[in-house]
């Protein structure tokens, strides 16, 4: 019995066409709001898949426990900072509820002198200060743009803090998912690449894509682990109180791409007016010793823990991947770069035989 075929007209085509392109656009859309959550699971998951393999193995192959435990580990490690400054912000809120009040009714306060002597820049800030106590309207009036400006800087930047760390806790939890899957998770990604590339060159693709994101991993935790190091250092010299909890701040701060230096600033302007102009200067120049180094390590550390792809490639992805889309560009721009290299390599390779066998013939 023969069976009948269908030929679509082509209207009918195009129809099925725009629909597809439609629906792909709408779970674009449904699926964005998860980018950052998945780009943090592939971090942990690739930086950690043999040490959970290994810590499996201590546990006796129970996979579930050793997730559970992972999950647990990391999202202490990862909540505590942020609890410990949202809770520090809080006691704050009253003190600056304080000084406002005390704006209003008796004037803006006299400078502390340990500000006013500062090297270099005390001396615009006591003038500025004199300008802002005589005439306070005009100033803020005349800066009104300035104030609006940072304070929409500190309510973005806190609630982009905030969702950031949402993020990488639900990506801990994803990564725990994968990580007690094993390799097994990865098999629908294998076939569907030896389907579209032929095996060979499917799994090189995959290798090139594993590479690369372990080399952005690698990059990013290993950044943030120097800057906590150094930050230690720092703190330690300075006689900073508190400097593991302030260490594991910038810790989490540098690894979601914030940087230091919410850090170290306010550490600087609380020893500022203590009166430790000595202390202030030497935090100020290892907080720029710190800031400039973080900016050069993270880009050749990245590059340097890229596997097979050339140094000059992978760095050149990663800073144009943070250029155009930040955190989550550095890795857009290591795995698009990846992909279209090993694509580009192989098919030189396959060029090459061709004329090889050619030559012989």
């Amino acid at each position: 019995m023969s069976e009948k075929t269908f030929l679509r007209s082509p209207m009918e085509n195009n129809l099925l066409l725009i629909v597809l392109l439609i629906m792909l656009v709408a779970l674009y859309h449904v699926l964005k709001i998860f980018f950052g959550v998945f780009t943090f699971a592939l971090i942990f998951y690739v930086s950690f898949f043999k040490a959970f393999e290994y810590f499996t193995v201590l546990l006796k192959g129970r996979r579930k426990l050793a997730g559970a435990l992972y999950s647990v580990l990391f999202i202490i490690l990862m909540a505590v900072p942020f609890i410990f400054m949202i809770t520090a912000l809080g006691k704050h809120i009253k003190d600056v509820e304080h000084f406002v009040l005390e704006v209003k009714t008796k004037g803006v306060p006299s400078l502390p002198k340990n500000i006013t002597e500062l090297p270099y820049a005390g001396q615009g800030i006591s003038d500025f200060w004199i300008q802002l106590q005589q005439n306070p309207k005009e100033i803020v009036l005349g800066h009104e743009h300035q104030i609006k400006n940072g304070l929409h800087y500190l309510l973005t930047g806190g609630l982009g803090l905030a969702g950031t760390g949402l993020q990488v806790i639900f990506g801990i939890v994803v990564s725990a998912i994968f990580l007690v899957g094993g390799k097994d998770k990865l098999i629908p990604i294998k076939s569907a690449l030896a389907h579209l590339l032929g095996r060979k060159d499917g799994l090189l693709l995959l290798n090139s894509i594993n590479n690369a994101i372990k080399g952005v991993s690698v990059g990013v935790i290993g950044t943030a682990f120097l800057a906590a190091v150094f930050s230690w250092i720092g703190f330690a010299i300075a006689g900073i109180h508190f400097k593991f909890l302030l260490t594991a701040i910038v810790f989490v701060l540098v690894l979601i791409q914030i940087g230091p230096m919410l850090v170290w600033l306010p550490v600087i302007i609380w020893v500022t007016t203590q009166g430790q102009t000595g202390t202030t200067i030497f935090l100020l120049l290892y907080a720029v010793f710190m800031w400039v180094a973080e900016s050069l390590v993270r880009p050749v550390l990245i590059a340097k823990s890229g596997g097979k792809l050339p140094f000059i490639i992978l760095f050149i992805a990663v800073i144009g991947g943070l250029a155009a889309w930040g955190f989550i560009g550095m890795f857009k721009g290591a795995i698009i770069t990846s992909i279209m290299y090993t694509v580009f390599h192989s098919w030189l390779e396959s060029k090459e035989k061709i004329k090889a066998v050619a030559s012989q013939n």
